[in-house]
């Protein structure tokens, strides 16, 4: 049954919407290290790790997550790396120390991961014309470089009205309406069956890569 155009649009918001917000935390942290550092303490390994255990995590996760929405449905995937996204968020916003501080930015990495693969898997399944459904891709990769762009501006301002803790705050309620709308207009796709999750992979890749 085709998808109606003004559903498939709103579908691709709400994942491209899900995608800036995980790419925008690649880079809007850097502006804010310094504040931090005045505020937790910590020396430069610490600053470091704030940056790299999210990116090791993302990258590291994307190993599995992909394997994961073909199992159990990249909606449904996506749904929960959204929230896991959010509650490593505000987990980030409260954060006491540096070591809590890395934890939640690891977290964040996590959720992240099951989002990246699981909104591209949707954007294909929502859009069935190849020439509607590269039209859709080209949005949402357009999105990674305004994403990318936009974090060292924003996160300046940012900082400079409400602190350090609202870089991460502003994602909770970006992730809490991609929710929404995921729910409301993006269809799940098939399950599919697929081999054991390599775990001892994953182990190894993320070691590697940290």
């Amino acid at each position: 049954m085709p998808i109606p155009k003004t559903s498939a649009r709103l579908a691709l918001v709400a994942l491209c919407l899900g995608f800036f917000v995980i790419l925008l935390d690649v880079t809007v942290v850097n502006v804010a290290l310094e504040a931090i550092r005045a505020d937790l303490g910590g020396g430069l390994a610490d600053q470091q790790w704030i940056v790299a255990s999210y990116t090791v995590a993302l990258a590291a996760g994307m190993l599995t997550a992909g394997a994961m929405g073909d199992r159990f449905g990249s909606r449904r995937v996506c749904l929960l790396g959204l929230a896991a996204f959010a509650l490593a968020s505000s987990a980030c916003a409260v954060a006491p120390g540096m070591p809590a501080l890395i934890a939640a930015r690891a977290l964040q990495g996590v959720g992240a991961a099951a989002l990246l693969p699981c909104s591209l898997a949707l954007i294909v399944q929502q859009f069935p014309d190849p020439r509607e459904r590269a039209h859709a891709l080209g949005v949402w990769g357009g999105i990674s470089g305004i994403g990318m762009a936009a974090g060292p501006v924003l996160g300046g301002v940012l900082v400079e009205l409400g602190g350090w803790r609202s870089i991460f705050l502003v994602n909770v309620p970006v992730c809490l309406i991609a929710i929404l709308m995921i729910g409301r207009w993006v269809a799940e796709s098939p399950a599919r069956r697929s081999g054991p999750f390599d775990v001892a992979g994953l182990v190894l890749g993320t070691l590697a890569l940290a």
